[in-house]
């Protein structure tokens, strides 16, 4: 997975740090997505002892990940598995939607002084001000929020983009998506809007036994996402409306210019007959007609031919 993720040009590969034991009790239910796509006689505390990854594999996946180039990333679940993240290394630390109200959680991250990457989903905006200020008053302000949707797979109807501004206006933060959605359309178009971090599930195969492997990407359209994110960001510019280099040549042909409407005797005086306006856009600009008319031309003007100042007497 850190060589598809390599691969197909993403900024980072993003793992899940956590104890099973410190973060379900043995009565904890699965959500409803997990059920239907795991053993519904399974607990959730099973499922995540299953899912567990040794503090060795976290060492191995970080080095490996140096060695390919990508920046490692993974969310911790408790204060051990964030202070094993940070002895490893990591240069931010991404807090999940469902720790937003872990205010204990929130301070004991924020104290490493590493930038924190929070996601919302679940949340109304008086919670993520809570968690927002909870961070921050430990001194650390270097944050970035992401909108997110929890549900999996989540339904475009429901991704509700526009809170991205709100919460940008909100907090005068980064903003990004965090994208549970099938495909990559809403993604794009969270980037379209301003995001600046997007974070995707991506799997090697959908139809591999496993709780989210339905709402994620193969390993093509990892590359496809990056490639489209690329192109987006580049069409966005600076927000000034100018025209651009690439526009002057067709400006050249497709706009049009004072021209004589016929051929103009010497010494004629302009009347509206006599000045057309076309095609190419090299001579003097039409709003400089009224400059014209009833002004004496000193020479004979042929057809079509481009008027100039030097035409009058």
């Amino acid at each position: 997975m850190v060589d598809v993720a390599a691969e197909g040009g993403a900024d980072a590969v993003k793992f899940q740090t956590f104890k099973a034991e410190k973060i379900a009790t043995a009565s904890a239910p699965k959500a409803q997505y997990q059920q239907q796509t795991t053993d519904k006689s399974e607990s959730q505390l099973d499922m995540l002892k299953r899912l567990e990854l040794s503090a060795g594999a976290f060492r191995e996946l970080y080095d490996y990940c140096n060695s390919k180039r990508i920046l490692f990333l993974s969310t911790p679940f408790d204060e051990e598995s964030a202070d094993l993240l940070d002895e490893l290394g990591v240069v931010a630390f991404k807090i999940p939607s469902g720790e937003i109200t872990n205010l204990p959680f929130l301070t004991h991250v924020a104290r490493k002084g590493k930038p924190v990457i929070l996601s919302t989903g679940m949340s109304w905006l008086g919670e993520v001000e809570t968690a927002v200020r909870t961070l921050t008053e430990t001194g650390n302000s270097s944050l970035a929020i992401l909108h997110c949707v929890s549900n999996y797979p989540a339904e475009p109807r429901d991704a509700n983009l526009m809170a991205m501004r709100t919460l940008s206006e909100a907090f005068g933060a980064p903003v990004g998506f965090s994208d549970h959605t099938l495909g990559m359309e809403v993604a794009l178009a969270a980037v379209a809007l301003g995001a600046c971090v997007i974070e995707k599930h991506f799997t090697l195969d959908r139809d591999l036994p496993g709780p989210d492997h339905r709402a994620s990407l193969e390993p093509r359209e990892i590359k496809a996402l990056v490639q489209g994110i690329r192109t987006v960001e580049s069409a966005l510019g600076d927000g000034r409306k100018v025209p651009q280099s690439a526009e002057l040549n067709t400006a050249s042909v497709a706009r049009k210019s004072l021209a004589a409407a016929h051929d103009i005797p010497i010494n004629t005086i302009l009347s509206l007959e006599d000045v057309a306006v076309k095609r190419p856009g090299t001579g003097l600009v039409p709003s400089m007609m009224p400059f014209f008319l009833g002004r004496k031309v000193r020479v004979a003007v042929p057809k079509d031919s481009l008027l100039d100042f030097g035409m009058l007497s």
